[in-house]
């Protein structure tokens, strides 16, 4: 810090900052000759590494370019693709719509075959548990009606006078028509 304000010392006492003009002292002479023979020498040896640079950047850039432009293609075939794919898909979600319909027609068919031929076998068996109701409830009415019978022919027969005078009325009513 100290050299720093020594600087700003100097200044003030030479009585500000000046331009020197003496090309000699200043060196300006011996840095254009430098830059000159740099150039005179460097010339062949750095136009060639520009120019190799240059013909490299060119050949990278004529690359990318052509990546560019496969990858476009590419892009291009893909997004065919990619609508074919769209279309396949559509037509296999309409096939498969279609065979679900089918096949709950084909369900709904069999079942109502299957409820109809169930609902005639019901059918059949509620007839023939009729016909065999039907037919205990003759037997039961024709059992009753024999038991009744053979009771009151019991007791008719069982009193004798009385008996004797039904056999001998329906006798005589019998032979009176003739």
């Amino acid at each position: 810090m100290e050299n720093f304000d020594q600087i700003f010392t100097l200044i003030a006492e030479e009585e500000g900052i000046s331009l020197n003009t003496d090309i000699l002292e200043t060196g300006l002479i011996n840095i254009l000759a430098l830059v000159g023979i740099l150039i005179y020498v460097g010339k062949d040896f750095l136009g060639s590494a520009l120019e190799e640079r240059k013909t490299t950047i060119v050949q990278n850039v004529q690359d990318a370019e052509d990546r560019l432009d496969e990858a476009q293609k590419r892009l291009a075939e893909a997004q065919k693709q990619l609508n074919q794919a769209h279309v396949v898909i559509g037509d296999i979600k309409s096939e498969t719509l279609n065979t679900k319909k089918v096949m709950l027609e084909a369900d709904t068919s069999e079942a109502k075959n299957d409820l109809k031929f169930r609902f005639e076998r019901a059918v059949l068996a509620f007839k023939s548990k009729e016909r065999q109701i039907f037919f205990e409830i003759k037997e039961q009415i024709t059992s009753l009606v024999l038991t009744r019978t053979v009771t009151r022919v019991k007791k008719t027969f069982t009193q004798d006078k009385p008996a004797a005078k039904l056999i001998n009325n329906t006798i005589r009513t019998l032979e009176l028509p003739s």
